[in-house]
């Protein structure tokens, strides 16, 4: 789990669900190459979630590992004002993110509303 990740929730999203279900190994040759901002923490949440796993008491096996589950929260917001004309303020809005990625070795993991993904 990644938190306040200074990325917008919806972008982070488009790169979760290209993830979602994959073997963890396809999963990070995916982020690896995808175009998006957003792969570069997503990738790290992922490698960080395949080294937990592999430090777990029953020894798995990387290469078996799945991304059963993974979603994206929506964060604090930081609120900023940018000069506009005729002195006037816009406010801007910079998005974080909390970004959360499971792996198991379980081919049809499901979630917690007992969907298989």
């Amino acid at each position: 789990m990644a938190r306040y990740v200074r990325v917008t929730p919806r972008k982070a999203r488009r790169v979760v669900d290209l993830i979602r279900g994959m073997p963890a190994d396809e999963a990070q040759a995916v982020l690896q190459f995808a175009p998006q901002s957003a792969s570069d923490p997503v990738g790290k949440v992922l490698a960080s979630a395949i080294a937990n796993a592999g430090q777990t008491s029953q020894q798995v096996d990387a290469g078996s590992l799945v991304v059963s589950r993974a979603w994206v929260d929506e964060g604090p917001t930081l609120k900023r004002f940018r000069p506009r004309a005729q002195g006037r303020g816009y406010r801007i809005n910079k998005r974080t993110s909390h970004i959360t990625v499971i792996v198991s070795d379980e081919a049809g993991a499901s979630d917690s509303n007992g969907r298989t993904r």
